[in-house]
């Protein structure tokens, strides 16, 4: 058994609004092609066990792990499917090689969101079948309720979340693989068409196609493979109430279980002074702000005003989504843990180009599986 285990190699393609020229299926091939390339290893060979992220409601098909080996060089070798964000794959990724079941795991996450012509319809099965899918809510209304709720408990306001999404999109700008990188102001946040009030459209990350494929190495076959491995130091995830009925809207508990789950294995007491780099979640403008307040990095309703001091910039005190988050980059459905987890690898080797974070050493990423659920996971990488 190995109890370090670290990330030694990465490969994408896409992140793209559409990839009508490409399949589910080629985007993964060319994703797997470079993670491989980028680690030094032949999948045939050198892979013990593979993992996608994949749900099946969005990809049309059930046992989806089926459907991956031939793109993923994993014919004939185990292969599995987490029904949940990307770090919940790398979680299953670390539990397999510390436990000695394997030394090199595959873990595979990607985005055909282009292909989804009612994407509320298929979320929608996601809510409870007896007490909410009834009443036929959208998603985006029942944001806009939790949005609602943690403005009037933390007294954050609407203009800082506005200022997530100007400093997200700003920053999208100096990143090559976003996808909606943008120069706007807090008004045409605020006045910009609405969605579910309060929430408002420019404040909703919109999607985005994409493939990442991670190769996960215990510390003998890491050091091994590579002189410059990133470690996964803690990873940590919690499900709390899945009914709308019986759960907490101004906060996220669910957020700070997985955070102390994590930074416990990691070793981590001071998350502000600790951490250098922070990928975390943006599906909506006000989930910024509220994630923050539940990882510890500030008290409840506090980080709207820090956000304001350009705390959270990118020469700030404490960078928070350089790549741009996903509403720069664009939501990639449950790959969204790994796209952020691919830019905290570029950020930790000194590989992020124009919105390098400098001196960095610890990342902390962060996912949400989304609307109804109350599922997330954290965790800590360092260089």
């Amino acid at each position: 058994m190995s109890d370090r285990v670290a990330i030694v190699g990465v490969g994408w393609s896409g992140f793209r609004p559409k990839t009508p020229d490409l399949s589910y299926k080629e985007l993964m091939y060319e994703a797997a092609v470079r993670a491989y390339a980028d680690a030094g290893v032949d999948p045939r060979r050198d892979v013990d066990s593979f993992v996608t992220v994949a749900e099946d409601f969005i990809e049309g098909t059930s046992i989806f792990d089926e459907y991956v080996p031939d793109q993923l060089g994993a014919a004939l070798k185990p292969v599995h499917t987490i029904t949940g964000d990307g770090l919940h794959g790398l979680a299953t990724g670390v539990m397999l090689i510390r436990s000695g079941i394997a030394r090199v795991v595959v873990v595979e996450g990607h985005s055909k969101a282009s292909n989804l012509l009612t994407p509320d319809t298929i979320l929608a099965y996601a809510q409870d079948p007896v007490l909410n899918r009834p009443l036929r809510l959208n998603t985006h209304f029942v944001a806009g309720m939790e949005m609602h709720r943690y403005l009037y408990e933390s007294g954050t306001t609407r203009e800082q979340c506005a200022a997530v999404v100007v400093k997200n999109r700003r920053n999208a700008l100096r990143n090559p693989l976003a996808a909606y990188g943008a120069d706007l102001s807090l008004e045409e946040v605020l006045f910009g068409p609405p969605l579910a009030w309060p929430l408002g459209k420019r404040e909703t990350a919109a999607t985005t196609d994409g493939a990442i494929v991670m190769v996960l190495a215990a510390e003998e076959v890491a050091r091994a493979l590579r002189q410059d491995p990133i470690w996964i130091r803690g990873i940590g995830w919690c499900n709390d109430s899945p009914s709308l009925e019986s759960r907490e809207w101004g906060n996220l508990p669910y957020i700070q279980e997985a955070a102390q789950m994590a930074y416990q294995q990691a070793g981590l007491r001071d998350p502000w002074n600790e951490v250098d780099v922070a990928e975390i979640d943006d599906t909506y403008a006000y989930k910024e702000l509220q994630t923050l307040e539940a990882l510890g990095f500030c008290g409840y309703g506090e980080a709207g005003s820090l956000l304001e001091s350009g705390a959270f910039d990118l020469d700030g005190e404490l960078p928070v989504n350089p790549s741009g988050g996903s509403l720069g980059v664009g939501h990639m459905l449950d790959a969204t843990g790994l796209m952020r987890t691919l830019e905290a690898v570029f950020q930790l080797r000194g590989e992020a180009g124009a919105h390098q974070v400098e001196g960095a050493e610890v990342a902390l990423v962060q996912s949400w599986r989304g609307v109804p659920t109350t599922s997330g996971a954290v965790a800590i990488l360092s260089n």
